[in-house]
């Protein structure tokens, strides 16, 4: 009996082929083709297009969260703190390719594509969620300073995406220096 793909193989494969071609190139017959199997293995594990997608989104989460963990070890203040243990970890040129996928997520997002326009949300939702836990203080404060935290954040790595490392972490540095030396 051949090799039979599990649905681990499958996402594995499709999280590559979104990395090297994006989000909106990923269909069940360019992912089939890349793995060697049939249309119907992809859709026995993934019955649509959009549960495909929203595993990829996931699966991309979490590799951010693990990436993530060390620079967590001992929970952060506020925003700012949380901003100077994330920035060093996610500005990381090897994590380019997964931004690049959340930018163009979020684009098809902001366009009304679906999956995107519903799945988006969720996931910032999910990494507010996810950030608020790194935090102390009330539910409330945690949840508002996580929220900060991601806007920043996420402002940073389009920036990146756009003009740059170098112009991201000068941008990084002003922020979390408090703009002092735009003063003096």
């Amino acid at each position: 009996m051949g090799y039979r793909h599990t649905k681990d193989d499958i996402l594995a494969g499709a999280l590559a082929a979104a990395l090297d071609d994006g989000l909106s190139q990923l269909t069940f017959g360019r992912l089939a083709k890349r793995l060697g199997v049939s249309d119907r293995v992809v859709v026995y594990y993934f019955p649509s297009k959009d549960d495909l997608i929203g595993e990829v989104l996931l699966g991309l989460g979490t590799q951010l969260q693990i990436a993530l963990a060390p620079a967590f070890a001992t929970p952060a203040a506020n925003h700012v703190e949380m901003l100077r243990a994330a920035w060093p970890v996610l500005a990381r040129s090897e994590h380019d390719p997964v931004f690049a996928l959340f930018f163009e997520a979020g684009g098809l997002a902001a366009a009304g594509r679906e999956p995107y326009r519903s799945l988006v949300p969720q996931l910032v939702t999910a990494w507010v969620e996810w950030a608020a836990g790194l935090i102390v203080g009330t539910p409330a404060r945690r949840r508002d300073e996580a929220a900060a935290a991601i806007a920043t954040i996420d402002g940073l790595l389009l920036f990146r995406q756009l003009a740059g490392s170098k112009a991201a972490d000068q941008a990084a540095r002003r922020i979390l220096a408090g703009g002092a030396s735009a003063r003096g």
